[in-house]
């Protein structure tokens, strides 16, 4: 696990990031909505290149960023929004970090399951406002029909074994008595499109298929063979996708 938690320090890893579908826009909706307390400040963990920070910097006071990856860093500045002045950089684990609440709302997109989870809580319930919520987001393509295809390919490659796909996070954390969950909800599907080449670089982002973790002769069989599950799906090298986003939301303990 921590093996390939480490392959977000990867330079390729972080280019590879702007291939994956942004959030919906009805997730900061729901996410200004969590936020009922002043000041309205927020903290990111596992902030990744700020695909949930650099769009909530503009609707909030300030946000934190925190990633323990440099190379995440530097490319969520460079990348539109991440140099906004109400959004702050840190490059460091969530349980050693610096912080500056308190914090009326922090966010995780994707990443909580990579952090030690006593330690994270115990480093951030003590910077959060009466009322604070943590918010836990998983989003990506839905109803996509060529998986049963492209699960096998991506099988045979995936340096990550045994993978559950039934395993919920937030469940997993509420049973530690972690998280009093509030509630969880999905938004509503929204349209996207993508090229054939963007989706493959979107797969390479991933920890467990990673370019720097194959040889690259492996690397261009799997590019190759994804290639040709998507072909009958695409429309002069396009895809059209359904993204969707999960959001669940309570008070840590």
């Amino acid at each position: 696990m921590t093996e390939l938690a480490a392959t977000f320090k990867q330079q390729a890893v972080a280019e590879a990031y702007q291939h994956r579908p942004p959030y919906p826009d009805e997730v900061f909706d729901r996410l200004l909505d969590l936020i009922t307390d002043a000041p309205r400040r927020v903290l990111d963990i596992g902030a990744g290149e700020g695909a949930i920070a650099r769009p909530l910097a503009p609707r909030v006071e300030h946000v934190d960023a925190i990633d323990f990856s440099r190379p995440m860093v530097d490319a969520g500045r460079q990348r539109a929004g991440g140099d906004h002045p109400n959004l702050s950089w840190q490059v460091n684990p969530i349980e050693t970090a610096d912080l500056d609440g308190p914090y009326a709302l922090v966010t995780a997109g994707a990443s909580i399951h990579w952090m030690p989870w006593e330690a994270t809580f115990a480093r951030i319930v003590p910077h959060l406002t009466p009322k604070a919520q943590l918010a836990v987001i998983d989003h990506g393509a839905v109803d996509e029909p060529w998986l049963g295809d492209l699960i096998p390919v991506i099988e045979r490659h995936s340096r990550k074994q045994n993978h559950d796909p039934k395993f919920d996070v937030v469940e997993a954390i509420v049973e530690r008595g972690l998280l009093d969950l509030t509630g969880r909800t999905r938004t509503t599907p929204v349209s996207y499109r993508q090229t054939v080449a963007d989706y493959i670089e979107r797969l390479h982002s991933t920890s467990s298929l990673a370019r720097d973790l194959m040889p690259a002769e492996e690397a261009a069989t799997f590019d190759a063979s994804v290639a040709e599950v998507l072909r009958p799906y695409a429309k002069d090298g396009v895809l059209d996708l359904t993204i969707q986003a999960e959001l669940s939301w309570g008070r840590p303990r």
